[in-house]
Formats: C-alpha cells, sequence, structure tokens
C-alpha cells in the first residue's frame, strides 16, 4: 500500500459534497489532468449517493464508509454501507434501473461509475449492505 485514507461519515445527501472534496484533496500533490479529477470526483460522489439513498434510504443516523488507496499509478475507491443491500446486482447495474423510481432518480449511478472506472466491482446482498470497489489507473507526477 503506498497512501491510503479511510474515513466514515453520516449517511446525510451533504456529505457527497465533503467525499468528493476528500477524494480531490487526496491526490492533490499530483499533476493530474482535471478531466481525471473530475471522473474520480463523480465516481465518488455516485457511489457514496448510491450509499446514502439506496442502501439507507436517507437515514442520517447510518454511516458510510469511504477508503481511497494509491498504490503506484492504481487508485482504489471502495465505498461501503451496511444497508439494505441490493438483491439483483445485474439489474441495478442497468442504465435507467432504480429502486427509487417514484423520485426523479436517473437510474445512472452503476452506469457512470462504469464509464469513469478501468475496473467496477458491486458486492451486496439483501439486508447486509452494498461494498462498491472502483479502481481508476492514473498516470501521476509529483508535483
Amino acid at each position: 500500500m503506498d497512501n491510503f485514507v479511510e474515513m466514515r461519515f453520516s449517511a446525510k445527501l451533504r456529505n457527497v459534497v465533503f467525499a468528493r472534496a476528500a477524494a480531490a484533496a487526496f491526490l492533490l500533490e499530483h499533476n493530474l489532468r482535471l478531466s481525471v479529477v473530475n471522473e474520480i470526483k463523480t465516481i465518488v460522489s455516485e457511489a457514496v449517493t448510491n450509499a446514502i439513498v439506496h442502501g439507507y434510504f436517507e437515514n442520517e443516523k447510518e454511516t458510510v464508509y469511504m477508503c481511497l488507496e494509491l498504490a503506484g499509478e492504481r487508485l482504489t475507491i471502495k465505498v461501503v454501507d451496511t444497508g439494505a443491500g441490493i438483491e439483483d446486482i445485474e439489474k441495478a447495474r442497468e442504465p435507467l434501473y432504480s429502486t427509487r423510481d417514484f423520485e426523479e432518480r436517473a437510474g445512472l449511478g452503476f452506469t457512470i461509475m462504469d464509464i469513469f472506472s478501468d475496473e467496477l466491482t458491486v458486492l451486496s446482498a439483501p439486508g447486509e449492505g452494498t461494498t462498491i470497489i472502483a479502481v481508476k489507473n492514473i498516470e501521476l507526477e509529483a508535483v
């Protein structure tokens, strides 16, 4: 493990902004293209939002766990909730699918994470929560 950060925070939607900023700050010392930083922030945003909205149904008393690990030029983003879990992962990964279709949700979270990641793993079981592991290969230059 070259460098990592672990954190946990309340399952409040306003903490999505915090998680995005933490991911950007973690990579600040590297001269990354803005587009790459924005892709990483988007992956984090979608993963954390899914945990809060679909895992916990916006129960602010719950906790989201996030870990960022940089090993060489491989960034691993891990977001974990211990909430509802996913009954059918393949179905949940389909574009436009949402467990909250009564709200204005696009159902594109996993699709967006998949597009911006080099690898995306979703581990889940009903009643046991969900772990999202996204890997992004990046070219690093020390500043």
